[in-house]
């Protein structure tokens, strides 16, 4: 099993109910992995987790705004 894969199964890291990138704020995450369905993976500095990048041009390395599980802006590379 690909560290990828143990990140999915085990699921977004949650503190007090909430996931980072699920939250009322938007957070810069970096991205890690384009996945299929404009879907990707992100490094929120703590955690990995989906998020979808169907309303912006993202690819790996990019940081992106996250806001509900969904990318609102591309910042640029890190």
């Amino acid at each position: 099993m690909s560290a990828r894969d143990a990140d999915r199964q085990a699921g977004p890291v949650c503190h007090d109910g909430v996931c980072i990138t699920c939250s009322d704020i938007a957070v810069e995450v970096t991205v890690v992995e384009l996945l299929e369905h404009e879907l990707a993976v992100v490094d929120t500095g703590s955690t990995r987790e989906e998020v979808s990048v169907a309303l912006v041009e993202a690819g790996v390395g990019d940081r992106i705004l996250v806001h509900a599980g969904e990318a609102i802006a591309r910042l640029g590379k890190s």
